[in-house]
């Protein structure tokens, strides 16, 4: 049923209803047929499945079996720690299941936020009879009452309407308020019919009565709740990456460990000591602190978006935005002020514009103050024929004003000209605003008994019955010159997606009572032309230019006209050729797949009058062509393309409830430029973990080095699992944090975005850690624990007991030089090619606290009881901590000079500094 199509009273009869509306038990039959008028809620996923997701991820499966087999050694030979490695085990399960789960666990409350937005009681009529009753109750057929200020509960066909007019940009985008009225549509979609109102929407002016034909999940507004809910999340490019990484260590530790326990078969060691052995090394190679370390990471990148405006509500966001590729932009109230504002005036032949409350010429020159008084009727009528008002703020605060966008921005435009306002005559009657005459006409009182009526509204219908013109202060003819130069720039003003609205105004007789409309609307003096528009913001064109130099394509997506669009567009550089692709909705919804990927192509494209499910569409096509999509937006009908994106942006001020539920990210201030720094600082995030798995992985090898070694070479084992995750999950933890708080280099924004094949843990990388860092810290804890134990009387082949002193003062010295070589490391691992004296040793502060933090367990493990306890250690000579120190201070000289080579190599192949390749 196209119920747009048909007359108010064959609307009425095509729902079985009257203007009288539904009897009360035919109300409550309908409600039962057709539901409760509520958004359903969709199915989710259960608390302790979500949590036990976190729980059976790969690297969690392989420390719950690394965790099953310790107790197993431990009860077949007890004493030897292996219980404590288990409980140990678990625990870094449940450090990083409780750290995604915190930050994964957002009910899908889109639906919740969504019955915000409709109201909880409306008045209907019942039987003839007007009543309140809950919106929740409302049924097709129902007769419901709106006025000014009401949002509406349901889909409705108008069949009365006086000067009602409604604000559709939540559902469709577009800035400029509609009225509606009771006329048949002879053309176009139920969703751009002049006669239907939606669910969700505000009524900015005047009454209506209208018949509701859809309620719940069949409203537009719960089409939208469908495709939002039904959109399923994706992992990130991020969260891929640990996952490839996680399941490539997992491989190298599952590998090891059995070709070592195949090896300690050979050499003659019994079943279970092959077995630990085994264990030892899967924990070894196991970076158990990775996951929590990236968390922390990703929520320390959020703490410092937070501090430039951008609330972080998923932490894989804040990487996945640094590598994002294209941008896809709601245009009303993200990249424009969501406002009416004047720009230009033209009267008296003569063109002025106005900004921030400046008026000057077209040439640029400001007005005098006596030129301004000329205008004063301009200014009079565009104040006297206004509905809007103005509320003083209370306590100092400023004022605001109330009423349509346009009238008000009518308002702000005479206040900011003329200060001291224009003399306004009180009013005395009115025509209102209605669709057929598209004008307002107020009628004022002067001192005299004589009249003057103030006319406003589209120039097509205004000029038509004007007949003299306002110039120098009198009222002249109207000759075809001067009209056709008003044409003219009406027509300019137009080209330039601006609003116009003509103002005129008639001199009335003085008669005893009020003159009809058709009196009074004829014989006009035209006054002038205003032309408003929705301004950008002031910040968007630059923000606009470091994302075209960052590599990021930013695209326009609007549910408003294409002129508008082109304008705005333009206004803030996303359109800077004539060459650009406009595609409106309409269009789209005619295009195959393959042609609508072709479009995305371009150069320059930008999207209007487009519904949801386009604006989803796109998102997902951008993202099957390998793009890594940030949309932004704050209508509700930008939240199923922000749910699907792999990166949604909201506006938290001016963005509904719904978009910022279906986001990951929150703009706190509205500020389409403040996207642009958390790029910035999700760009860093992702080079900062490199830092810290360089950092951590250099580790691996003197932990894996000391199993290697016992079997191969017949020698007392020098490092304990328990040690292994006293560095993993101890040492290790802070100054890993603290490269995770570097600060973006000065280049990060003049790069291009890194590819989605680019991979985390690349070659470079591998093979500096493994071996470069790596080797020179097994070195350093194999020379030591070594050296050590000869010290102290070892000889070679002696096996010696786990109890006994010198090998836990052995496996101390071992543990303390991996510490050592660490705090070296975590200096080197701040960039792969810059020099530390260059960086500075303490301009990351939580390095330096990191450093402090670390040396202080290192203290404590060493030389305290409980750490004895815990980790089999005993406090060795202290003069033994220089030859420690030695070995620090050969690793820093060692990258010292690989970084050296490094940039000689690529300043003679000429290559500019960039991060993380090396």
């Amino acid at each position: 049923m196209q119920i747009h199509r048909l007359a108010p009273e064959e609307a009425l009869k095509a729902l079985g209803t009257t203007a009288q509306g539904l009897s009360e038990a035919e109300a409550e039959r309908r409600l039962g047929e057709f539901g409760l008028n509520e958004l359903q809620t969709a199915e989710r996923i259960p608390v302790l499945a979500m949590l036990g997701r976190q729980c059976t991820h790969f690297l969690a499966i392989l420390l719950w079996a690394a965790a099953a087999l310790a107790f197993v050694a431990d009860w077949m030979k007890p004493g030897e720690g292996m219980d404590l490695l288990g409980w140990a085990i678990i625990g870094v399960i449940g450090v990083n299941a409780l750290f995604s789960f915190v930050q994964e666990y957002k009910a899908e409350r889109a639906i919740i936020a969504l019955r915000r937005l409709l109201p909880m009681r409306v008045k209907v009529v019942r039987a003839g009879e007007i009543r309140e009753v809950p919106a929740s109750i409302l049924t097709p057929g129902d007769v419901a009452v709106l006025a000014e200020g009401d949002r509406v509960p349901a889909d409705g066909r108008v069949i009365a309407a006086v000067q009602f007019r409604v604000d559709n940009a939540p559902l469709t985008g577009e800035s400029v308020p509609k009225t509606r009225t009771v006329e048949a549509a002879m053309e176009g979609p139920l969703v751009e019919s002049a006669n239907v109102v939606f669910a969700g929407t505000t009524i900015l002016s005047g009454t209506a009565r209208v018949v509701v034909f859809a309620t719940g999940m069949n409203t537009e507004f719960g089409k939208i709740a469908h495709l939002t809910a039904g959109v399923e999340a994706e992992m990130s490019p991020l969260q891929q990456e640990i996952r490839k990484v996680t399941r490539l260590i997992a491989a190298i530790s599952a590998g090891i460990g059995l070709a070592f326990f195949g090896l300690g078969v050979l050499s003659g060691r019994s079943f279970w000591e092959n077995f630990i052995f085994a264990v030892g090394l899967l924990v070894a190679n196991v970076p158990e602190g990775l996951l929590p370390t990236v968390t922390l990471a990703l929520a320390v990148g959020g703490q410092r978006m937070a501090k430039r405006k951008a609330l972080i509500k998923n932490l894989v966001a804040v990487e996945t935005l640094g590598c994002a590729t294209v941008i896809c932009t709601d245009k009303t109230g993200t990249l424009t002020e969501n406002r009416m504002a004047v720009t230009r005036i033209y009267s008296d032949g003569r063109e002025i514009r106005v900004s921030d409350g400046s008026v000057t010429t077209e040439a640029g020159e400001p007005l005098t103050p006596d030129l301004l008084r000329q205008w004063g009727p301009l200014f009079a009528i565009a104040v006297g024929c206004n509905d809007a008002s103005r509320r003083n703020g209370l306590n100092g605060a400023a004022s605001t004003f109330l009423g349509d966008p346009t009238e008000i921005a009518l308002l702000e435009c005479a206040a900011a000209v003329l200060p001291d306002g224009p003399e306004v005559l009180p009013r005395v009657g009115e025509f209102p605003f209605d669709a057929d005459r598209k004008r307002m006409t107020t009628i004022h009182a002067r001192a005299s008994a004589s009249r003057v009526a103030y006319v406003k509204g589209a120039p097509e219908t205004v000029l038509p019955i004007c007949r003299s013109t306002f110039r120098d202060g009198r009222a002249l003819p109207l000759g075809e010159i001067e009209r056709q130069a008003i044409v003219d720039r009406l027509n300019a003003f137009a080209g330039s997606a601006l609003r116009v609205l003509a103002l005129a105004y008639r001199e009335l007789p003085e008669v005893a009572k009020l003159p009809l409309i058709e009196e009074t609307e004829r014989d006009l003096t035209f006054v002038g032309l205003i032309a408003m528009y929705d301004p950008p913001r002031p910040e968007v064109p630059d923000a606009v230019a470091r994302c075209r130099r960052a590599g990021i394509k930013p695209i326009m997506i609007t549910g408003d006209n294409s002129h508008t669009a082109l304008a705005i567009g333009r206004a803030i550089g996303m359109i800077q050729g004539n060459e650009a692709l406009v595609l409106e909705g309409s269009h789209v919804e005619r295009m195959r797949d393959e042609e609508l990927k072709a479009a995305l192509t371009s150069p320059e494209i930008l999207f209007a009058r487009m519904a949801p499910a386009q604006k989803m569409r796109v998102v997902t096509l951008l993202k099957e062509m390998g793009e890594v999509v940030a949309v932004t937006g704050d209508g509700v009908n930008d939240a199923p393309a922000l749910k699907k994106a792999d990166i949604g942006v909201a506006m938290g001020i001016a963005g509904t409830d719904v978009a910022k539920e279906a986001a990951d990210i929150v703009l706190l201030d509205d500020n389409f430029a403040t996207i642009v720094g958390a790029v910035e600082e999700g760009r860093a995030v992702y080079e900062n973990i490199r830092k810290f798995v360089t950092y951590i992985l250099a580790s691996n090898i003197p932990e894996i080095v000391p199993y290697l070694a016992s079997v191969i070479f017949r020698i007392p084992l020098l490092l304990t699992i328990v040690q292994i995750l006293a560095v993993d999950l101890g040492t290790d933890m802070l100054p890993a944090l603290g490269l995770g708080a570097e600060p973006p280099d000065a280049n990060t924004m003049d790069r291009p975005p890194r590819s989605r094949k680019e991979r985390l843990l690349n070659f470079p990388l591998l093979a500096r850690s493994y071996l470069f860092l790596g080797p020179i810290e097994a070195a350093a804890a194999m020379s030591a624990g070594l050296w050590y134990l000869t010290n102290g009387g070892w000889e070679w082949g002696i096996d010696l007991p786990a109890a006994n002193p010198l090998y836990k003062q052995a496996t101390t010295v071992a543990f303390a030089a991996i510490v050592i070589c660490q705090v070296a490391n975590v200096y080197v691992c701040r960039s792969s090619r810059t020099s530390i004296l260059s960086m500075g040793l303490f301009t990351n502060r939580f390095i330096v606290w990191g450093i402090a933090v670390e040396i202080a367990m290192l203290g404590l493990i060493v030389y305290s009881q409980i750490g004895h306890r815990i980790f089999g250690t005993a406090a060795f000579e202290g003069g033994f901590w220089w030859f420690l120190l030695v070995f620090g201070a050969l690793l820093l000289l060692a990258e010292e000079a690989r970084k050296g080579i490094v940039r000689r190599l690529d300043s003679g192949r000429g290559l500019r500094y960039q991060e993380g390749t090396a």
